[in-house]
């Protein structure tokens, strides 16, 4: 026999009692959206691989390293998605749904990283992206962040998370800060990590939130980003922190906080937990008012987010916040005892499967006694089992009885089942 085939490192199987949890943050998630207007795109798992480098930046880690890339059959050069912005905006693009036109969009599904997994962080990982077009004020902005906030507070999540924001300025300004940070760095550059030397002449505003201790401490006196901002981009945020504080959001302005990808400019936040143990950032977006122009189409104002459903989920569970309905269990398992009589409790079933559309029936197929049964339904979690034989099947009745109390099971005419289950599972 050949070794046992294994699902590749990174990527997981959701079996079925996690899949609760992730239903429940999705429906969370699609009504807070739903009441801000928000409408659902769906873009394919691969695209061009040029729509990446183009849009996130060659420079980036992301493009440099960890990219899913393959040859099709036609040697055309494709790339699993590791973000979804970039292909929301080709989708755009290509539909004709930006230019000149205000749109609040969101998808959800698997992208892909080659990157060390750990947990809550997967090469295979699935996020919920959201992105509003044709607005350039920071009003949307503010939306968006208030938004995540009303979103934390329906989870129970608003103590554990911690907003961080920050600024990037237009091109312009980031460009002569540019300047005077490499000639900071290129100081000690030699005490710098290998990575944030390599960043030094590529992309050197991510050495601003690098991870390692040494780099931290020259990053500590770096120039400050805000010092070379347009007024613009000064009145811009500053606009947004008042509209924040108004509302009553808290935030710690981050001068550091860069993000990854260099399609980013003026307002940038992340939301930030310390419950998994060490500080990890559970959503982050930002202003990318130039990425439109950038992938072929016309000039178009573009801000959003994302979220890491696998941290989330993680949250919610380690915290215990998923609720007591979060689960697989059904609420009635149905017992047919003797030979062919499952057959015939079918139609049974279905009628009150057609009485009790809210409840979860679960009718137990294939062979097995009465005690075999029994178990089976006490496996599932079921808090009744409704028990039916030849003579209930003749006399027209059922038996109920509770797996989960001490209750006297009673018998009932087949046309009172839907209404008394109705009445004691509510």
């Amino acid at each position: 026999m050949g070794k046992q085939l294994q699902a590749i490192r990174g990527m997981n199987d959701i079996l079925p009692e996690q899949t609760p949890a992730w239903q429940y943050l999705e429906q969370q998630v699609r009504s807070v959206l739903g009441t801000y207007g928000y409408q659902e795109i769906r873009v394919p798992i691969a695209e061009s691989s040029a729509l990446f480098s183009r849009g996130i930046g060659t420079g980036t880690d992301i493009v440099e390293k960890e990219m899913y890339t393959f040859e099709d059959r036609n040697g055309e050069k494709l790339s699993l998605r590791p973000e979804a912005t970039a292909s929301i905006v080709r989708a755009g693009i290509q539909n004709g749904l930006l230019y000149n036109q205000i749109q609040r969009l969101w998808t959800s599904g698997p992208m892909f990283r080659y990157e060390r997994p750990q947990k809550g962080r997967y090469r295979q990982f699935h996020q919920i992206s959201v992105e509003a077009y044709g607005m350039v004020g920071p009003d949307i902005d503010a939306e968006l962040i208030l938004m995540t906030a009303r979103l934390w507070q329906q989870l129970g999540l608003t103590e554990h998370v911690t907003l961080e924001l920050n600024t990037l300025g237009t091109q312009e300004s980031r460009l002569r800060y540019r300047e005077a940070l490499v000639a900071y760095l290129s100081q000690y550059e030699a005490d710098l990590d290998e990575d944030s030397r390599r960043r030094l002449t590529i992309n050197p505003l991510r050495i601003l939130d690098s991870k390692d201790a040494g780099t931290q401490k020259i990053v500590a006196d770096a120039p400050e980003l805000f010092d070379y901002l347009d007024e613009e981009s000064r009145n811009h945020f500053e606009d947004l922190k008042k509209v924040l504080d108004e509302a009553g959001v808290s935030y710690r302005v981050n001068t550091k906080l860069v993000r990854g990808l260099d399609y980013y400019g003026r307002t940038v936040f992340e939301w930030i937990t310390e419950s998994l143990g060490s500080q990890g950032t559970v959503c982050a977006g930002g202003r990318y008012d130039a990425l439109v122009e950038m992938l072929g189409g016309k000039p178009t104002a573009g801000v959003g987010f994302a979220m890491g459903m696998e941290r989330l989920i993680l949250m919610l569970e380690t915290l215990e916040l998923l609720p007591e309905t979060v689960n697989n269990q059904v609420d009635v398992t149905v017992v047919a005892v003797g030979d062919g009589i499952g057959n015939k409790a079918l139609p049974v079933v279905e009628r009150l499967r057609d009485a009790l559309p809210q409840f979860k029936i679960l009718m137990n197929c294939g062979s097995g006694g009465f005690k075999a049964q029994m178990k089976r339904a006490d496996r599932s979690g079921a808090k009744y089992a409704l028990i039916i034989g030849e003579d209930e099947l003749q006399a027209g009745t059922a038996t109920i009885k509770s797996l989960r109390a001490d209750e006297a099971q009673q018998q009932l005419p087949l046309s009172e089942v839907a209404g008394f289950l109705k009445s004691i599972l509510q």
